[in-house]
């Protein structure tokens, strides 16, 4: 288990989302849940980058671990699996607010 608590607030939350794709994936799962299919599309189209299947899985199963997001499997054939943010995780929403507004107010300063 990854160790994510420190003493200081902002050490813990960036423990928990302080890489590119975190953000991303915390960010895209905040209107809707989402299938991985649908992550990994969105996500990529947004860097201009394709994220690996191996990195969007271990990424999602960290955000699960640390309970920020949870992951439904339905019986089904094929087997169809849904993420959506938790409410600990839609928590995260004014903090993606607040780094947009800051990332908005740092462009206009070029």
């Amino acid at each position: 288990m990854k160790k994510y608590h420190s003493p200081c607030p902002v050490e813990t939350t960036l423990n928990l989302i302080g890489n590119k794709w975190k953000v991303l994936i915390i960010r895209d799962l905040l209107d809707r849940k989402k299938r991985f299919g649908e992550l990994k599309q969105s996500i990529s189209a947004s860097k201009n980058q394709n994220i690996s299947q191996a990195v969007l899985t271990q990424n999602l199963r960290e955000l699960e671990q640390a309970k920020i997001l949870k992951r439904k499997v339905y019986a089904e054939v094929p087997p169809r699996v849904e993420y959506c943010l938790t409410s600990l995780g839609q928590g995260l929403e004014e903090v993606l607010k607040a780094l947009a507004n800051f990332g908005e107010r740092y462009k206009d300063k070029k």
